[in-house]
């Protein structure tokens, strides 16, 4: 059944609902851990919104918010929390994702999350990796599979 474009936003809406709804559900519900950070809302987004981006592929949403939070876990281990800090660890984030063509804007957030969150190695597992997954999934099947739309435009 093709769904009108008329409500492509009400549908994008109740799946970013679905998605987020998923993690907080995992998170909260379950034993096994925190699964959603504040940057997952703006990836939700992303991959409902403006899916045929490069941002919105599955390998810039999971290389970068990998990378955006070891980052940030490195410079909080190695130099604490400063105004510094802060800056350079997103400058760091930025300058690797564009070499490293996994350009994800809501990834640029994670050092600000490990450095003010104080998070350690852990995180980078759950919830960021596992979150991440649980995205990729979760967009494929509403695009793909709800919207009819061709998502993703590349794997890994």
């Amino acid at each position: 059944m093709k769904i009108p474009k008329s409500f492509n936003p009400l549908i994008a809406g109740i799946a970013a609902s679905l998605i987020i709804g998923t993690l907080s559900f995992l998170s909260f519900e379950t034993s096994t851990g925190f699964w959603l950070i504040f940057s997952f809302g703006s990836t939700t987004l992303i991959v409902l919104v403006f899916y045929e981006s490069e941002f919105a592929q599955p390998p810039n949403i999971l290389f970068g918010h990998l990378l955006g939070i070891t980052i940030g876990i490195l410079f909080n281990e190695f130099l604490g929390i400063s105004f510094i800090t802060l800056g350079l660890s997103v400058g760091c984030t930025v300058t690797l994702m564009m070499y490293l063509k996994i350009i994800h804007p809501p990834a640029a957030a994670n050092p600000l999350i490990a450095l003010f969150a104080d998070v350690s190695t852990s995180y980078i597992v759950f919830p960021v990796l596992v979150g991440s997954i649980v995205i990729i999934f979760l967009s494929v099947l509403i695009n793909k599979y709800i919207l009819s739309r061709p998502y993703p435009k590349k794997w890994f």
